[in-house]
């Protein structure tokens, strides 16, 4: 029998389709793998076609003093960084100049891996990278909300293979984070007691513990009860912060370890699957929110949504929440004798 569960983060409730469940590696990504090159003569991303970017914004070199981490303006980007913002309105309608802030982070020189595969610091030097363009978008005072994400593979929107992340500053505060929000602000457990939903929610996760996939002293990774959509995995900070950007050295550390390992056993357990991957936070004048609880969201592509999901807003899962942390747990990561690698 269907269950209906109730997300209390997004207030979605979401249809887990027992009878037509699937077993996790049923989700296994099929379609035929390429073997890509670890250069690309064409890529503008690629080392020694630097001139192929806009100039960088913020820059990380290795022990050579070569490049190993880019920031630049994107070349197509959503926003103009050279308008001003004016507001202007019609009756019902409303309009305003699109300026805002749109950067990619190229994650690496090398054009054929990807985070999952990184050693160590270098995932570490990925999260530096967030951490300080963050702080520096949220300075531009026509920004109202900064999000960064990352797609991965074709069925998530990518249109580069070579790897890389997305910042963007916008003008105006979305729709769906003020939904979020609400959800937060209006929950009976703030209400009444003052509690962050988040913290509640990592702690009940915590103590079940059948949906966790990993945990470490400053992080915890899990698919929630009433995941959105199969392998739908949350990393939440363990230290209660509205704001990504205040996150510690410490905890960038123990981020990208627990980052880097979840998303190791979806490369090798789910074959490399296509992924999004968001950060969602307010801005460091947020940050002392005690209802809000910044947190990532990976969300692989191995369903797509349809018109039963269009229409009324819930979500269908085919895949047990409990039943996919599971499968994920048992991959096998094996660790090169520093800890920064995983080999198969």
């Amino acid at each position: 029998m269907s269950e209906i569960r109730l997300n209390v983060i997004t207030g979605d409730w979401v249809v887990i389709a027992t009878e037509r469940a699937k077993r996790p590696e049923d989700f296994t990504k099929k379609k035929e793998k390429r073997d890509l090159p670890p250069y690309v003569p064409t890529c503008p991303f690629c080392p020694g076609n630097e001139d192929k970017t806009p100039p960088e914004t913020y820059v990380l070199k290795d022990a050579e003093g070569k490049w190993a981490l880019r920031c630049v303006p994107n070349k197509f980007s959503a926003f103009s960084n050279e308008l001003e913002i004016r507001k202007e309105r019609f009756g019902l309608k409303q309009r305003l100049t699109g300026g805002g802030l749109h950067e990619v982070i190229i994650e690496t020189p090398i054009h054929n891996t990807t985070t999952a595969l990184l050693p160590l610091p270098h995932v570490e030097n990925i999260l530096v990278a967030y951490r300080e363009r963050m702080l520096s978008f949220y300075k531009d005072k026509r920004i109202e909300h900064v999000i960064i994400f990352k797609n991965h593979g074709e069925g998530a929107g990518t249109s580069l293979e070579h790897p890389h992340s997305q910042i963007v500053g916008t003008p105006v505060f979305p729709g769906q984070v003020m939904n979020r929000l609400g959800e937060a602000i209006r929950n009976y457990y703030y209400v009444n007691f003052g509690d962050c939903l988040y913290c509640l929610v990592l702690k009940d996760e915590l103590r079940d513990g059948i949906r966790i996939i990993g945990e470490n002293e400053s992080f915890a990774a899990f698919i929630p009860y009433a995941a959105l959509s199969p392998f739908h995995i949350w990393i939440f900070p363990k230290r209660h912060s509205a704001c990504f950007a205040f996150i510690t050295d410490k905890e960038i550390s123990d981020l990208a370890f627990l980052l880097r390992d979840v998303l190791f056993r979806l490369h090798k357990g789910l074959s490399n699957p296509d992924y999004n991957y968001v950060i969602r936070s307010l801005s460091p004048n947020g940050a002392d929110a005690k209802y809000f609880h910044w947190y990532i969201a990976i969300i692989p592509k191995v369903t797509q949504i349809a018109g039963f999901e269009m229409g009324t807003g819930m979500f269908i899962n085919t895949a047990m929440p409990e039943e996919s942390a599971k499968f994920l747990r048992e991959v096998p990561v094996e660790q090169d004798n520093k800890g920064n690698g995983l080999k198969f």
